[in-house]
């Protein structure tokens, strides 16, 4: 069997705050999609997501860094994307994503500074410049970029918010052994047994 070693890596001067993070915060139009929205003659809402961003988001679980979504639209689509994944911490339909927000990382025990946010648009503006890590796709707005600890080249809905979550594991330490508990089966949680099929 071929050896593998880790071929992600990223800034050391990101390792200082993004080591702190215990939990991720997730936009949906813009970071997990590209930002369009197709709706139907019936007003249905279509999105299209990555399989990578959903991995992504299942490896940081298994981490011990929580996901979290919160988005300002309510959509069948996005709920069932979730459930998919698993994650059972989001906020729909959040007008104000900072009220949405600041009960939740109560009820988890996460810090604003144990916090990576995840965000494109002047929406996400309020929990960017509070998190302990902000984070913006390529197709994030100028404001967004301006703050940001991190742009990526990629953007929403193309592998922005995989390589986010690989980011945080590089920095806590985490991404090595998921990597390597991956070459028994598909998704081996590293503490335990195998979960459902790929994101």
């Amino acid at each position: 069997m071929r050896k593998i070693q880790p071929t992600v890596s990223f800034d050391a001067a990101l390792k200082p705050k993004a080591s702190r993070i215990k939990a991720a915060i997730f936009d949906v139009d813009g970071v997990l999609t590209d930002g369009t929205l197709f709706i139907s003659e019936g007003g249905e809402t279509l999105k299209a997501f990555n399989a990578l961003d959903g991995h992504g988001m299942k490896l940081l679980a298994q981490g011990g860094i929580t996901p979290i979504v919160i988005t300002g639209r309510d959509s069948p689509a996005v709920r069932r994307r979730l459930k998919d994944l698993g994650l059972t911490h989001a906020v729909f339909g959040a007008h104000d994503k900072l009220a949405a927000a600041t009960p939740l990382l109560a009820s988890l025990g996460v810090q604003w500074d144990e916090l990576a946010v995840m965000g494109d648009d002047w929406p996400d503006l309020p929990l960017l410049v509070r998190a302990g890590m902000a984070l913006a796709p390529a197709n994030a707005h100028a404001e967004v970029k301006a703050l940001a600890d991190y742009t990526s080249a990629l953007r929403g809905g193309q592998g922005f918010a995989r390589e986010c979550c690989d980011l945080l594991l590089w920095a806590t330490g985490r991404y090595e052994a998921l990597l390597h508990g991956h070459l028994q089966t598909l998704d081996t949680n590293v503490q335990g047994g195998p979960q459902e099929g790929r994101a």
